[in-house]
């Protein structure tokens, strides 16, 4: 029988609170928002490529609830067919990143020494820039486009993640419980496993959720600029950089997918919040 199954994994499920009206009403907009990441075609009220010069600007009504643009396209469809680029270019980042960081950060904790030193100070570089600037240059680099944009927000991404493993890890690493796994014969890949990087997972999880809202600014933000995803794709800083042409003639068409943007991120954040106060997350930042 292996250490492992000698000394059991620790007990996250002690001390959790019911769920709070904040954490069901985010829950069930994250839903709606999984929802829309893979399967836009269920809220999109008109065809959103079809051009009708003659319907241009039409302001916000119940046919067009979120007015037209300058092609006479419907604005909300649009926005509900680029939540797929946006969201999911969102949460392919934060997970990805969040892979990366977890092995970086748990290796570089765990082993201590030359390794430990050698992966901090690689995490210092890109600590060292402002991300969206470094996301910036590396976006233009790779080459503009949605893949490119990713890249760059994973590269920048990945480093506070291996922060905050490496400075759990470097706490658990001498506790009594993984001192006697470690003496029962368990390997460092079965420690770190099921008694060391599991007491990260709580202030991953508040980490993670907060971040699919950042990163979504961030990602808008590079299309916004002409780094991101390309015309003729419907995605959402794309859609507000072609608006903010318009703003003052139609001010529905910048204003309107800028709210959404906003209730996005608020409701991330909102999460977030919510489950930095649960007493898991407590425990696991104690």
């Amino acid at each position: 029988m292996t250490a492992a199954a000698v000394l059991p994994a620790p007990d996250t499920r002690r001390g959790r609170r019911p769920l709070t009206a904040r954490m069901i009403v985010g829950s069930v907009i994250g839903v709606i928002l999984l929802v829309l990441l893979v399967w836009p075609d269920l809220l999109v009220i008109a065809e959103p490529n079809a051009v009708d010069v003659g319907g241009r600007f039409q302001p916000p009504s119940p046919t067009h609830w979120f007015g037209t643009d300058e092609a006479g396209r419907d604005i909300f469809s649009r926005m509900m067919l680029g939540a797929r680029v946006s969201i999911g270019a969102a949460l392919v980042v934060v997970l990805s990143a969040t892979a990366i960081g977890v092995l970086l950060g748990a290796v570089g904790g765990w082993f201590g020494g030359w390794i430990d030193t050698v992966l901090s100070k690689f995490t210092d570089v890109f600590l060292a820039f402002p991300y969206l600037v470094l996301a910036m240059a590396i976006s233009s680099a790779v080459g503009r486009g949605t893949w490119s944009a990713v890249l760059a927000l994973i590269i920048v991404w990945w480093p506070s993640y291996a922060r905050l493993v490496r400075t759990i890890v470097r706490t658990q690493r001498n506790e009594l419980s993984v001192t006697a796994a470690r003496t029962l014969g368990a390997s460092s890949l079965q420690l770190l496993r099921w008694h060391v990087v599991p007491h990260s997972y709580p202030q991953l999880l508040v980490r993670m959720t907060l971040d699919v809202g950042y990163v979504l600014v961030a990602f808008t933000g590079l299309s916004f600029l002409g780094l991101g995803t390309q015309p003729p794709d419907a995605e959402w800083g794309l859609i507000i950089a072609t608006a903010k042409n318009y703003a003052l003639s139609a001010w529905w068409y910048p204003v309107l997918p800028g709210f959404l943007i906003l209730a996005v991120v608020a409701v991330c954040v909102w999460l977030g919040d919510g489950f930095s106060r649960s007493p898991r997350s407590s425990r696991g930042s104690s």
